[in-house]
């Protein structure tokens, strides 16, 4: 499965079945961690056999969470945008090993979470779940295209396709708070989701770049 299948074929998943992350699979993960951070600076980590990662209310509504992929990295006004981003990434290269996920925004435990980093100057911002899903979940109810987009002009086929994949981004209470406008190869993204804004903002920039092609356009902060 490549990240531009995965991003069609991930749902969120908040019940897992009783089967530990085989130690080959697990590796694959830690590796694309790795790398991930080694690109970005963040301390993304992967904790298996646990799940002191989960608030209290995320474990009353899920079954099963014994793995988890910690966001965290050193505490700068970027940090929320570059965890959603490189977040993005880890979840969706998950779901080409096979495993569901569950991206937990605001019922984490970051003290449980922290207890599995080392450093000093970081912030844990969320975790997401990874395993074997008892099911491999559910679109979610979405908006349309022109809800969330414009284009100056007729959108070339690289536009709808980023858009669309945008549209199966995950974002906070489900709000998909975005806003894509775009004329000739520019591109500019903005989200409106509150707290969860620079979260959801680089989970939907991973998405569109998924799906339009990083080598089509180029983002820009205005038109």
């Amino acid at each position: 499965m490549t990240i531009q299948e995965a991003v069609k074929e991930r749902h969120m998943v908040r019940k897992y079945q009783e089967k530990p992350i085989p130690m080959g699979i697990a590796a694959q993960l830690q590796e694309r961690l790795t790398e991930d951070n080694q690109a970005s600076g963040l301390c993304l980590t992967l904790v298996t056999g646990s799940n002191d990662g989960l608030g209290a209310m995320a474990k009353l509504i899920s079954k099963n969470v014994n793995n988890y992929i910690i966001l965290a990295g050193p505490d700068t006004p970027a940090l929320d945008k570059a965890l959603g981003y490189w977040g993005a990434d880890a979840m969706l290269f998950a779901q080409t090993l096979g495993l569901n996920s569950w991206w937990v925004g605001g019922m984490f435990n970051a003290k449980g979470a922290a207890k599995h980093l080392t450093g000093t100057g970081l912030r844990v911002n969320g975790v997401i779940a990874v395993g074997y899903g008892a099911t491999q979940g559910v679109p979610h109810k979405s908006k349309t295209t022109a809800d969330i987009s414009s284009y100056d002009g007729t959108a070339p086929q690289w536009f709808q396709d980023g858009v669309s994949a945008l549209l199966l981004a995950p974002t906070a209470l489900n709000k998909q708070a975005y806003c894509v406008r775009g004329k000739d190869n520019k591109v500019i993204l903005t989200c409106d989701s509150g707290h969860f804004a620079g979260i959801d903002l680089g989970i939907g920039k991973y998405h569109f770049e998924v799906g339009a092609g990083k080598d089509n356009f180029e983002w820009t902060e205005a038109l």
